[in-house]
């Protein structure tokens, strides 16, 4: 059974309704928001919904990008391009003779190709390609401008239609020129190769003249030089007064040897004759007799010693005048002057041999000392020899071979073989390379494309209001006990609305049903039913819960003002009291009231009467209809003194209604930047904040959520007020099969 709007002209666009959430117990006195929470893992579906969300405006975006690439494309002056393919074959030798024609192919490939195309892009190349062409009057814009003091015909040439390109893996230039005109597009590129190899040649042959030249200059020096060198040689060799130096150094060197040898054989005679010398002067016999003439003095001295022993026995025989006596006594007197005579000739020959060696060491030492003087002489002489001979040879090699490598770059300078040759020239393009309207095309719908899902995810992400109730949930920590759906045919601002009488069997207000379908459309009044479905989960939401004691009282607040707490206290107090409940609606915005208004009833007399003393409560009370059972109390005109007042009446009359109300709903004012909400807050069983999804920051409705905290006010959740399918992702299901079930609820 569908139930029909009370209020068809209120102005409130609330949102549809989640799932409901069970209410706990009053948050901690403090609440802590972190920003960052928000940036966790974000779901795939949150983007879809995002693109869902903006799909026509990023539709429309890419359809203006591609359609505005296609005419300015469509526009645009096609543009040809022509190709001169060049071959560089390393393998070329540069020359004819030397090394330029045996030279191996170095490992530098991508250098040296580096270098050709810097070398084709340079001014000497181009320059005699745009004064042959005339490309700066014929294509003004061919040349690139110069950031220089140059001007003119002085500015370095710079093709900004020319490219030079490698292929992969190749020896192959490729030189490309862009122009309208296709004939001259090729007629440059191929002009370009050919200067460019003409500029090649120049170098080599200009390297190879100078290096000529420079060799020639060198080469009248290095005769100069040899000339000196061969002079000092041959006079060295007519001051030695001999044709190899070399052969008298081994003549002198086995003469010295020969000497040494003589001279050391010399001085071990000299010793041993020094001996036998030393041994004679001492007047010894033995010595006389081991001396070189000694054997005949020991061969006197045996018989000196015979004919002492014979004079012995003729002595013992005979007498001193026997005849034997005086034979055997000449006998031994005549040998022993024999004897005496030879020792003194030995003595007198020893010492001559003495001086005769001592004579001829003396005379070999000194003949030792000079030949070695003249070998040292010569030795020394020879190293110098050696040295002029060295530079006179050298100086003549290098010579004869500067006049060879003379002779060679004469004949490699003349030699225009080159690795470097035309191996495709260019020809006129038949397909203007420029612009490629697909791919254009392409591009603009690619970067459209990214710059509208990227600006729709950008502004989502810089959104800081509160949209989606699962968002609020996990930001803020706390319960989302409702979603009110936005309802467009409302206004935003609710004028009056006539109350009509209910029926038995608790509809509420059904006169105002007929004053619903005068306003709206079928598609209105289906957004009202499900708006009236989201008022009655809320409702339910919060009293059909298990609380430890029962709600009597419940306070509605926002974080700012126009957030629609007025009209979802209205309404929620509708449904109450549809469900025979005796419902009491207090206006606590003693600033700006609005419930009288909803109502259409005076505002005369009301609670400010009521705080001030001047009129009991149940006076100020208006009863709409006793069936129905919802009475209203006015907020009564505005006084600063009755918000005074607001902490010593409003909690005793809060403890009055209850007593005979089954439910007191007090609608108060935003509670940032009030002090009656903060007292209100305390007094009531409970206390609802309302959010406008895509409007309230979610800072100030922290904010709130903190001060009740502080307060320990019994926190019942959020209601999230005008959510729709542009603010929430999670509206889709909920609308979607809600919005199936009414329709096919009205058609049975």
């Amino acid at each position: 059974m569908t139930y029909p709007n009370p209020y068809p002209n209120v102005d409130t666009n609330l949102p549809a309704i989640p799932n409901p959430i069970h209410v706990g117990p009053a948050p901690p006195p403090m609440f802590d928001y972190d920003p960052e929470m928000a940036g966790g893992a974000v779901p795939l579906s949150h983007y879809l919904w995002i693109l869902r969300r903006h799909l026509w405006k990023i539709l429309g975006f890419i359809a203006v990008c591609v359609a505005g690439t296609l005419l300015v494309s469509l526009r645009l002056t096609p543009i040809y391009e022509s190709t001169t393919t060049i071959d560089v074959d390393r393998r070329m030798p540069t020359g004819v003779l030397g090394q330029e024609s045996t030279q191996s192919t170095l490992n530098d490939a991508d250098q040296f190709l580096a270098t050709q195309v810097k070398l084709i892009q340079s001014d000497s190349v181009l320059r005699p390609v745009v004064d042959r062409f005339k490309l700066r009057e014929v294509e003004k814009d061919a040349l690139e401008e110069q950031a220089s003091d140059l001007k003119g015909d002085d500015a370095p040439v710079i093709l900004k239609r020319l490219r030079v390109t490698r292929p992969p893996n190749t020896y192959l230039l490729l030189v490309s020129y862009r122009s309208p005109n296709r004939q001259l597009a090729s007629d440059v590129a191929n002009s370009i190769a050919l200067s460019y190899l003409t500029h090649t040649y120049n170098i080599r042959f200009k390297a190879a003249a100078g290096l000529s030249e420079f060799m020639e200059r060198q080469l009248e020096e290095l005769r100069a030089k040899m000339e000196r060198s061969s002079s000092a040689l041959a006079q060295f060799e007519r001051e030695l007064n001999v044709i190899s130096p070399e052969e008298k150094t081994n003549i002198l060197s086995a003469r010295l040897l020969q000497l040494n040898t003589e001279y050391t054989n010399a001085q071990g005679d000299r010793v041993k004759k020094e001996a036998a010398y030393t041994s004679i002067k001492s007047g010894t016999l033995a010595a006389a007799q081991v001396s070189s003439q000694g054997e005949a003095l020991k061969k006197l001295t045996e018989n000196f010693n015979e004919a002492q022993e014979k004079f012995a026995e003729v002595q013992g025989h005979f007498g001193i005048n026997h005849p034997e006596y005086k034979r055997a006594q000449t006998r031994v007197n005549e040998l022993r002057s024999q004897l005496e005579s030879t020792t003194a000739s030995i003595g007198q020959r020893v010492e001559i041999e003495y001086r005769e060696a001592v004579n001829r060491e003396a005379m070999l030492e000194k003949a030792v000392k000079q030949t070695k003087a003249e070998f040292d002489g010569l030795h020394a002489r020879s190293f110098e020899y050696q040295t002029l001979k060295r530079e006179a040879e050298g100086d003549k090699k290098l010579y004869e071979e500067l006049v060879r490598k003379i002779k060679e770059a004469g004949i490699n300078a003349s030699f225009q073989n080159s690795s470097i040759r035309v191996a495709d020239p260019a020809r006129p393009g038949l397909k203007a390379v420029f612009p490629k309207i697909w791919l254009n095309l392409l591009i603009a719908f690619l970067v459209s494309t990214g710059l509208a899902v990227g600006a729709a995810v950008v502004i989502d992400v810089i959104d800081n209001t509160v949209r989606d109730p699962d968002q609020v949930a996990k930001l803020l920590k706390t319960n989302v006990i409702g979603s009110l759906p936005a309802v467009r045919t409302w206004r935003r601002h609710l004028g009056p609305v006539p109350i009509a009488s209910g029926d038995e069997d608790g509809g509420v207000l059904a006169g105002s049903r007929n004053i619903a379908l005068a306003h709206v459309n079928a598609h209105a009044e289906e957004g009202i039913g499900n708006y009236e479905e989201a008022i009655r989960t809320l409702r339910n939401s919060i009293l059909l819960t298990d609380f430890d004691r029962r709600l009597r009282s419940i306070l509605l607040t926002s974080a700012s003002p126009s957030e629609g707490k007025s009209t979802v206290a209205a309404h929620l107090a509708a449904i109450h009291a549809a469900q025979r409940k005796r419902t009491l609606l207090i206006d606590g915005d003693l600033r700006r009231p609005s419930v009288h208004r909803l109502f259409q009833l005076p505002n005369q007399k009301g609670l400010s009467n009521v705080l001030m003393g001047d009129i009991p409560w149940r006076s100020a009370v208006q009863h709409l209809n006793g069936k129905v059972g919802l009475d209203i109390l006015p907020a009564g005109p505005s006084t600063r003194r009755a918000s005074d007042l607001m902490g010593t009446g409003l909690a005793d009359l809060i403890d009055e209604a209850t007593r005979e109300y089954d439910l007191v709903i007090l609608d108060a004012p935003p509670l940032l930047g009030f002090a009656e909400p903060l007292q209100m807050a305390t007094v009531v069983d409970g206390v609802i904040v309302v959010a406008r999804a895509g409007d309230t920051s979610r800072k100030a409705l922290a904010s709130v959520i903190q001060v009740l905290g502080r307060l320990r006010a019994n926190t019942l959740g959020i209601v999230l007020n005008e959510v729709h399918r542009q603010m929430s992702s999670g509206y889709y299901y909920y609308y979607g099969h809600y919005s199936k079930y009414y329709r096919q609820a009205a058609e049975d």
